[in-house]
Order: C-alpha cells, then structure tokens, then sequence
C-alpha cells in the first residue's frame, strides 16, 4: 500500500558519493528528487562527498532514505549498515544483499551453489598463467572488475596476448579482477519491484558491446520493448530472475541482468541493488512499459523504505 505524501516525513535522497559512477548516481537523484517533489513529499538531496557524510546525514534526521548512490560506499552494504546503525529505514536490499550484489564473483558462487545458470569464471592476478586461463575459460572472454558497475574497467578479449592488457585496466578500478566466460547472444535485463518482475528489455547495441558510452551516452543504443520472446519464454526468463534476486537477499527493487545464447539458454551475468534512474536507465522504461509513469516509479520504490 502506497502512504499519503503526508505520511512519509522528511525523505532524504541520496546521491553523488565518490564512486567512479559519481556522474551517473547525480543523474539519478536528481530525477528521483523532482519526482518526489512533484508528488508533494518533502524532500531534500544530500551528497555526502560534498556535504558531510554520515553526520551531516545524521545532523538532518530524515525520516526515510531514497539510496540514489551507485557504486561502492553506496551499493555495497556499508551505507546500509550505516543506516541500520542510525535507525533510518532506507530504499533497496539490506546490508547481506547489497555486499554480495556488488561482489560479482561471490555472487556467481551462489548462484552456482544454488544449480542457477551462469558463466564460468575465475579470478585473475598480476602474476596469471595467460594462455591457461583463455584455455580453461575460451575466447573471446570478459574481463572485468570484481565490485564495479556501469560496465567501468570492463573488456571483451579476442586473444591470449591482449588478456594482461586487459587485467590491467580493469586493475585501475578495482584490486579484485576476474575472467568470465564470454556468452554470443542476446542481452536481456529484467527489473524487479517489489514482488513483481517487469517486462524485459532486449539490449541491442551497435558495436556489440553494451558499455558505459552505450549506456548513459549513445543514442545508437536500441531497448526493446516488448523484448520479442514468446509469452511463456518471458515469463520463464522473469522467473530466472526473480530466483537470482531472492538467492542473495535482495528485496525491494532492483534488475538482474542475462544473456541468451544460440541455443537459447539464459545465463545470469550480475544483480543490480541500486539500479540507475536517468533518462537512459533502463528500471523507467520497464515500468512505463508495464504502465507505471517515472514518479509512480519512485514512489513505489520509496515504499519499500524499511521493508528489507
């Protein structure tokens, strides 16, 4: 059930932070912080790279939390626990949910446990054996930082002699770097809000490569809407993803994100606790779809506040 704007007291949105998707989270909260506005709540934003971090969060006693942050220091668990500590109820997955959800590795490792679908993988160091892991994994293969989003530091390799470069890069945003096995086919991704799953979208990028200038900047980038899979495959995929997303504790809101192969078998790539929300994003054209407008949307999400 939906509270009156009056019930929901003062609701602080936050936004910023000093993660590498700094930019983006901006984006985000400010859309959110409009929409909330327009619905008559009193909000206020709070950046806490700008304005004080924790105690100046503290110092302004909101009532709820609307976690715009992306990135680590706002998806990974620490802001929730953080808010758990002050006994603020906050949007999104708990502390469990949220550091494992920006652990891509340790995600796949339950959702492996579990006999869920997902590509190989493995971690990689400085000192790897180059040709044994593009070998044990095939190429091309995806190389990626271990607790970036936003597709930061990640790169698809054709060769052995390209993979140490490619460790490399995705060394400069994380200390943790894994390889996983590369999957040809289509992208879907699939938003979950409270216990529904949207409709998923079909990604279809130009270059083939769904990356930060194909998210947030390209206009190439093609949604799909409806996704273009039978009725029964959709509903079977949303499924998929709704059991990636209760295996780690998610709760609230949130999008998981797959490919599907030739064969058409769906594979899980990775679980998104805090979601974008800019004109790009992918969490407001499922709901429009599904016919829920961008502060429907907000307001559906904030009405998880302290239900995790």
């Amino acid at each position: 059930m939906t509270h009156d704007a009056s019930d929901q007291g003062r609701v602080m949105v936050l936004y910023g932070g000093d993660s590498a998707e700094r930019e983006v989270s901006l984006k985000s909260g400010a859309a959110v912080l409009a929409a909330l506005i327009r619905g008559g709540i009193d909000a206020i934003g709070f950046d806490p790279a700008e304005q004080g971090g924790l105690v100046g969060l503290e110092a302004l006693r909101p009532s709820r939390v609307f976690i715009a942050l992306h990135g680590r220091g706002g998806e990974d668990g620490t802001l929730q626990g953080a808010l758990e500590l002050l006994g603020i109820p906050y949007t999104g997955s708990g502390v469990l949910a949220s550091a494992l959800g920006m652990d891509k590795q340790r995600t796949k490792r339950v959702w492996q446990a579990l006999g869920l679908p997902t590509p190989e993988s493995e971690m990689l160091g400085p000192g790897a054996d180059w040709a044994a892991v593009a070998e044990r994994l095939g190429l091309p293969l995806i190389v990626k930082p271990v607790h970036e989003g936003s597709t930061l530091g990640i790169s698809i390799v054709e060769s052995v002699a390209a993979l140490e470069a490619a460790y490399r890069d995705a060394a400069r945003f994380d200390t943790r770097v894994m390889a996983e096995r590369f999957v040809s086919g289509e992208e879907y991704t699939v938003t979950l809000l409270g216990d529904r799953a949207l409709p998923a979208i079909r990604v279809e990028v130009p270059n083939g490569f769904y990356d930060y200038e194909a998210k947030y900047l390209s206009d190439e980038t093609l949604y799909h809407l409806p996704c273009g899979l039978e009725a029964e495959e959709e509903a079977r995929l949303g499924e998929l993803c709704r059991e990636a997303f209760d295996a780690i504790g998610c709760a609230g809101w949130g999008r998981v994100d797959v490919m599907r192969d030739a064969e058409g078998r769906f594979w899980l790539l990775e679980v998104n606790t805090v979601p974008g929300m800019t004109d790009h994003s992918l969490v407001p054209q499922a709901a429009a779809h599904a016919g829920i407008d961008f502060d429907a949307l907000v307001r559906c999400i904030l009405d998880t506040a302290g239900r995790t």
